[in-house]
């Protein structure tokens, strides 16, 4: 038996917030797992603290999946985001465990490598069509093979997606709720010029995608979707809210245009309908929010059988102990599609030091045992909490808008 003595949560913010979960077992060797929720992470750190960690301390850390079962079922109030996130963290910080005892990086126990690396697409933003473009040319120069295209849209004077660094974004900017003004018309006539003049720049061998970021109703996103068509994006991503997974029927209906959704599921129900009728066509469920890799290798089979393929989000709201997590998990299953990857600043990286390397437009998560990522807990220390909220979108008559 490999008892688990300890566990604490660790909250820093090297420039954005990130809660980590430290799990120390009878013989020495800990583990570490990410569970931070972007604007929420104190819900987590104290759901951890006060209903979780008190609950492991004894256990067998290698009872991986009967501790995810006794977390997931032993609550009564099953899943939500809270809930998964916190879950996540001890699932993570289990197989770092398991696969450092065994000595081994943490894809060799899912079942190896089905690949030599995991494709990863870069975020290409910019005030106006040109500067976009001048910085998607930029990660075609860096060896990415999938790049992410958002622009702004003239008359909006701030769009989700760009940022005043080309390379680095964080949406979470205010302690208290920002607020912008969106346009739908004025969105969709947006984005179909930009996908044209990328096609004219940067040809038809690099791969694009768009994030609509669940602005648009089923029909605007379907007639966007048709609009797009003739510059084969790679996909079109959250198109619409999916609490109701039937919407993505009317979407399919009319287009072709690939289609992702799922950064905010949580569980293999937020997307049953959606992968059992194929309505989509790459499910971004992640590692944090989806209770941890135990859950989403589920998802991952699941939509395996039905076709679809696995596109995780990858921003920066998710620290590197996800980024490696996500990154054993890609490389091991047979449906992998693609994996988000936004850079993490110099700070963030200081204090999560990894063995994850980037080459040739593809990550590969190392061959250091378990998960191949550190927590330096004295520099975490000296980034203490600061409170940020995400934005908030209202239409240009005032009323709230999904953001």
């Amino acid at each position: 038996m490999l008892k688990i003595t300890a566990a604490r949560v660790i909250v820093t913010c090297p420039g954005r917030n990130f809660v980590t979960l430290k799990i120390e077992t009878s013989d020495g060797v800990y583990g570490i797992g990410d569970a931070t929720l972007n604007g929420r992470e104190l819900a987590v750190a104290s759901y951890l603290n006060d209903h979780v960690i008190p609950c492991l301390i004894g256990r067998d850390a290698h009872q991986i999946e009967d501790i995810w079962q006794y977390l997931y079922k032993g609550a009564y109030w099953r899943r939500g985001p809270v809930t998964m996130s916190a879950i996540a963290a001890v699932d993570m910080a289990l197989w770092d465990i398991k696969a450092k005892v065994a000595n081994l990086p943490l894809y060799q126990l899912l079942g190896g490598a089905c690949r030599t690396g995991v494709m990863v697409y870069g975020h290409a933003n910019g005030a106006s069509i040109e500067e976009t473009l001048d910085n998607a040319a930029v990660y075609a120069e860096q060896g990415y093979k999938a790049i992410r295209l958002q622009s702004g849209v003239p008359g909006l004077k701030t769009v989700y997606g760009v940022s005043k660094d080309r390379f680095f974004y964080e949406p979470a900017d205010a302690a208290l709720p920002s607020e912008s003004l969106w346009s739908t018309e004025k969105y969709l006539r947006s984005v179909p010029p930009l996908f044209e003049a990328a096609r004219e720049k940067l040809g038809w061998d690099v791969h694009l995608l768009h994030d609509v970021h669940h602005r648009l109703t089923p029909i605007e996103a379907g007639r966007l979707g048709k609009d797009l068509e003739p510059y084969r994006p790679f996909w079109m991503e959250d198109a619409t809210p999916a609490e109701n997974q039937a919407n993505f029927r009317l979407i399919r209906q009319h287009t072709t245009t690939p289609l992702a959704v799922g950064e905010v599921f949580n569980s293999i129900w937020d997307c049953k309908q959606l992968i059992e009728e194929q309505l989509i066509d790459y499910i971004r469920a992640t590692v944090v929010h989806a209770g941890g890799i135990t859950h989403l290798r589920r998802v991952a089979a699941f939509a395996d059988m039905h076709g679809v393929r696995t596109g995780c989000h990858g921003a920066t709201d998710l620290s590197p102990v996800c980024m490696a997590a996500a990154l054993h998990f890609d490389l091991s299953i047979p449906n992998f599609g693609i994996q988000e990857y936004m850079r993490h600043t110099a700070e963030t990286d200081a204090v999560f030091p990894h063995a994850y390397s980037f080459e040739d437009g593809m990550l590969h998560p190392g061959e250091a045992p378990g998960l191949g990522v550190d927590i330096d807990e004295d520099l975490a220390a000296k980034y203490p909490y600061s409170r940020a909220y995400l934005p908030v979108a209202r239409r240009e008559d005032g009323s709230m808008h999904d953001w």
